[in-house]
């Protein structure tokens, strides 16, 4: 199975493991739901043999299955011993969003046992932190709904199948918003002059460019990129020797329209290692 991804979807209960395995399985994918995780080994030996044809094998594993954490690593270092590199996505979600979602959908949370749905969001979380720190992806779909979820999820493990680029996500933010949950790296850029306080340039954004000009022409955004991008070129490599295949990194100010805009879209023209995947999104430029 070298040219196919074995994937495993997992994470919090409500956060979008069953829209990522519908997403993956239009795209090619063998996909399974609900799979005991000690019977993975067996069946990826069974695509393997009769499958051929499928781009990779997703499954979907979580706390429905009661041994789940108990097999977990053991299961895992059997995968690694047999020569198969898993992908671990972890999906997260606020308590705000997951209650809201169990709301919608009447339906009760797994480890709730007849308590509040809160309680079974809060002991799940616990019983999976372990899981979420091994994981190669944490996505959170917080923001997202079910169709801007799976573009994100086909963005991120679709894309070149069979190759090892590392996909960089370039994400701008306002802190008045929040941090972005799912960021590995973030960049405070709030120490530029902030072009908020500048009657004629506060309605645009830092895609417009004459906006982007100002911030990028400040003495002090000039050596802070290019400090970012020798920094840049020292941790990823150190990633990609890691085995990390997606890294978000945030860049953030005070309302995210102006100065963490401008800042991503001079990393967009000008990336300091062209072996990577790119992808942006700019999560509050609409805001305010």
């Amino acid at each position: 199975m070298s040219h196919q991804r074995v994937c495993i979807l997992t994470g919090l209960s409500g956060s979008g493991k069953s829209t990522a395995a519908r997403a993956l399985e239009d795209r090619g994918f063998f996909v399974v739901d609900n799979l005991p995780l000690v019977m993975l080994p067996s069946l990826l030996e069974v695509v393997k043999c009769s499958l051929q044809d499928v781009v990779g094998i997703a499954i979907v594993v979580d706390v429905r299955t009661r041994q789940f954490l108990v097999e977990y690593d053991s299961v895992l270092e059997q995968l690694r011993q047999a020569r198969y590199k898993p992908e671990i996505t972890f999906f997260d979600a606020s308590d705000e969003v997951l209650l809201r979602r169990y709301s919608e959908t009447r339906r009760n949370h797994p480890l709730a046992a007849g308590g509040s749905i809160l309680s079974g969001i809060e002991m799940e979380r616990e019983l999976l932190q372990h899981v979420r720190t091994d994981a190669s992806i944490v996505m959170d779909s917080s923001g997202l709904n079910p169709r801007q979820l799976g573009e994100r999820v086909l963005d991120t493990l679709c894309e070149g199948l069979g190759g090892t680029t590392l996909i960089v996500r370039l994400e701008s933010f306002g802190y008045r918003y929040g941090l972005p949950p799912d960021a590995d790296l973030v960049f405070d850029v709030r120490f530029l002059p902030n072009p908020h306080y500048i009657d004629e340039l506060r309605p645009l954004t830092g895609r417009v460019e004459k906006l982007r000009d100002y911030v990028l022409k400040q003495p002090h955004c000039q050596e802070f990129l290019q400090h970012l991008h020798r920094m840049l070129k020292f941790l990823l490599p150190l990633y990609r020797l890691e085995g990390k295949s997606y890294l978000t990194i945030a860049v953030g100010c005070t309302g995210g329209r102006h100065r963490s805009v401008s800042i991503v879209e001079a990393l967009l023209q000008d990336f300091p290692d062209q072996d990577v995947t790119l992808q942006f999104s700019h999560r509050d430029i609409d805001k305010g």
